[in-house]
């Protein structure tokens, strides 16, 4: 391969590099929700405070957590694989594997939850839905468009996988070392 990469080989970097940087940034929330919640413990149980806002931001931390690594966990291939076969299979089969799957499961899986959860989303931000909950926060609307965050991020990290594993396939990238167990 020469020194330059071929452009799709360079937009799945791009896109891997976005997606890391946002992935890692919405890790370290983990520390804010084990604060965030001794802080809502002790004031509740230690002064009798109530911290709705708090409680509510350490929801929404949580929804980042889990929806805005989704797809870093996609590129670290540290998502759950139950198989028998896929790990016995030679890098071009496994990148083959991937190619498949993400067009007939990944993507459509992520497509539909755009589509079903596109009203959700725009009838909260048309509203600026905020708390129910009395001192609670003001920004629902912001906290059920992590969903469309998770939509996204995965769909671009899908075409970021596909790309690669085109590239895999065809041979024009070397195949990576395969590991069994």
């Amino acid at each position: 391969m020469s020194k330059h990469a071929p452009p799709l080989l360079g937009l799945a970097r791009v896109i891997d590099a976005v997606n890391a940087r946002f992935g890692q940034a919405c890790a370290w929330l983990t520390l804010f929700l084990v604060l965030g919640t001794a802080l809502v413990v002790v004031l509740r149980y230690g002064f009798g405070i109530g911290a709705t806002a708090l409680q509510e931001a350490v929801l929404y931390a949580h929804a980042l957590v889990f929806m805005g690594t989704a797809a870093w966990v996609l590129q670290r291939n540290g998502h759950v694989r139950v198989d028998i076969f896929y790990q016995r299979f030679s890098a071009r089969y496994q990148a083959l594997v991937e190619v498949l799957g993400t067009l007939l499961f990944l993507l459509p899986v992520c497509l539909f939850l755009g589509w079903a959860s596109w009203d959700y989303v725009a009838n909260s931000w048309a509203t600026l839905e905020a708390s129910s909950e009395t001192g609670g926060l003001k920004v629902v609307f912001i906290q059920k468009s992590i969903i469309l965050v998770l939509v996204f991020t995965l769909v671009l990290q899908g075409i970021s996988e596909i790309i690669k594993a085109a590239y895999i396939v065809a041979g024009r990238l070397p195949e990576p070392e395969v590991k069994h167990g």
